[in-house]
């Protein structure tokens, strides 16, 4: 794939049907009363990343007033979902130094001016970057992940960090999923007694409140497609390598991947444009034509992987989720990846190996806690480590795991990437696919500290173990919560996938704005 000019490319994103928005709620303009959002002329739960472009470039819109208006609902949304643990203080000399690019013809493409939010995992030189824990809660890291020098070389607006699920929810036997010590807990912003899903919490329900354009999560296994899912909007876990993993705390470096998230596919795609970059061959991505040019699903293969142990009312959404598609001219075949069983079977002792070898190694580059031994005598000897689940399980067991160098390990993590691939290669040539489709999560469970998460939802392995793309898109809804339809394709298809997404995406249309609902079957929240 060859990178076209991001001038080009931005001028084929605005030409397509991608007209600004209406004027909406979430909006604020310079100046405006603190107690009233001020108006921008767009609709921020809807306007895309070319919308806002084409207003900054005829001079209608600016980098300061829209991050004001992220600003704003933080403030005034925030409060009610605890997405975002702080903000850049930066934020709005940033964004004027943006316009004054802007003004001078001199912009650094589709992310200039634009509002991000950042995992709190992701490395910030000049913020906090805790994982979630309060072992890490002192002095910012010395230097920005690579992703985040992108992003600020792209001139994107550096917004602030969410809160996710401490480190990375590999931390206990049963967590509950957007809780940290730092953050306390994020609430899904659709139903707010309900659990937003996976480590990227923080970051799924900021987008889905509208409080950033696009956020980044990460994933080693599920968490940035199932909070995408569980929160209305899309996520996007990269191929293996595409994007660089330098600077992010770890789980496993076999498997992890930072990522977009987006509440549409295009504001995705333009953000992995900007991230990609990391180590593996190939391991860039310029692949956005797909995006760019009028398409559908017409003579499109598609695999679906029902999973009815998500339940009924997801199975049934999966069914209607297909007909669209069928109607839309796609081609939909039932399929069922093989060695699923012995993939669960074999991905937490190696995870467990990986997490202890990685973990040790990022907390050598940071103030506190050493290494994995002086992490879990940290959480001991602090209470506040211990207010939600008091159980530090998986690190214990990571402690005691093989090291990375025993061959039982080496045997383990080579089966996996084997067997993984072959899984999704095999299914994929077998019915001549692009692309495998299948639920992201089921409706999301009420949040529970006794009793934890319920999250087991096998969807996600398959792409995760072997490292290749999977994208979550909204489906639909089960009693007012979200469902995302989970793609995935081929290694270093993530273009491919990306533009099969926004057909799918436009087929569907199924994202609609959060209510902060107090619980299933209430009225909206006041």
């Amino acid at each position: 794939m060859k990178k076209r000019s991001v001038a080009l490319l931005l001028t084929a994103l605005v030409a397509g049907s991608l007209l600004p928005g209406a004027p909406g709620p979430g909006a604020e303009a310079a100046g405006a009363a603190p107690g009233r959002p001020p108006e921008l002329g767009v609709n921020l739960d809807t306007v895309t990343i070319p919308q806002l472009q084409a207003r900054m470039a005829e001079g209608s819109l600016t980098s300061s007033a829209l991050t004001r208006a992220y600003l704003w609902r933080i403030r005034t949304v925030d409060p009610r979902i605890n997405a975002v643990l702080r903000t850049d203080p930066t934020a709005l000399r940033q964004a004027a130094a943006s316009d004054a690019r802007h003004r001078r013809g001199t912009a650094r493409g589709p992310l200039d001016g634009i509002p991000v939010l950042l995992k709190d995992n992701v490395n910030t030189r000049d913020l906090p970057t805790t994982a979630g824990s309060l072992a890490l809660a002192g002095s910012p890291p010395d230097t920005d992940a690579e992703l985040v020098t992108r992003l600020r070389n792209a001139g994107a607006v550096i917004l602030g960090k969410t809160n996710l699920s401490e480190w990375a929810n590999f931390r206990a036997a049963k967590p509950t999923s957007g809780w940290s010590a730092v953050g306390g807990q994020t609430r899904n912003p659709y139903v707010l007694d309900r659990n937003p899903c996976g480590s990227s919490s923080g970051s799924a329900a900021a987008l889905a409140a509208s409080l950033a354009q696009v956020t980044i999560g990460t994933e080693t296994d599920g968490s940035i497609v199932c909070p995408a899912g569980m929160n209305g909007v899309v996520g996007h876990k990269p191929t293996l390598g595409l994007v660089s993993q330098a600077g992010v705390v770890p789980i496993s470096a076999e498997q992890d991947t930072a990522g977009p998230m987006a509440r549409n596919v295009v504001d995705a795609a333009l953000t992995l444009a900007v991230i990609s970059g990391g180590d593996a061959p190939h391991a860039s991505f310029g692949g956005l034509d797909g995006l760019t040019r009028p398409a559908g699903l017409r003579g499109k293969r598609i695999g679906l992987w029902r999973l009815p142990s998500l339940g009924p009312e997801v199975d049934a959404l999966m069914t209607r989720t297909a007909d669209r598609l069928r109607t839309a001219g796609a081609e939909v075949v039932e399929v069922t990846p093989p060695y699923q069983d012995r993939l669960a079977e074999l991905e937490f002792p190696a995870l467990l190996s990986e997490f202890h070898r990685d973990i040790d190694a990022y907390l050598a580059t940071r103030e506190g806690p050493r290494d994995l031994a002086g992490l879990i005598e940290f959480n001991r000897t602090h209470p506040a480590e211990r207010t939600c689940f008091a159980g530090q399980e998986l690190f214990e067991q990571a402690l005691a795991a093989p090291p990375t160098t025993d061959p039982g390990y080496r045997a383990m993590r080579a089966e996996l990437t084997d067997l993984s691939r072959r899984s999704l290669d095999k299914t994929m040539a077998a019915h001549r696919l692009d692309a495998i489709a299948s639920p992201a999560n089921p409706p999301a469970w009420t949040t529970d500290c006794a009793r934890g998460d319920n999250d087991v939802i096998p969807s996600s392995t398959p792409a995760a173990v072997a490292g290749y793309p999977s994208l979550s898109v909204p489906a639909g809804f089960v009693d007012e919560l979200p469902v995302g339809l989970l793609l995935m394709a081929g290694r270093y298809q993530d273009a491919e996938l990306l533009a099969l997404g926004a057909s799918v995406e436009r087929r569907l249309d199924a994202r609609r704005a959060p209510r902060y609902l107090p619980t299933v079957g209430a009225g909206p929240s006041r």
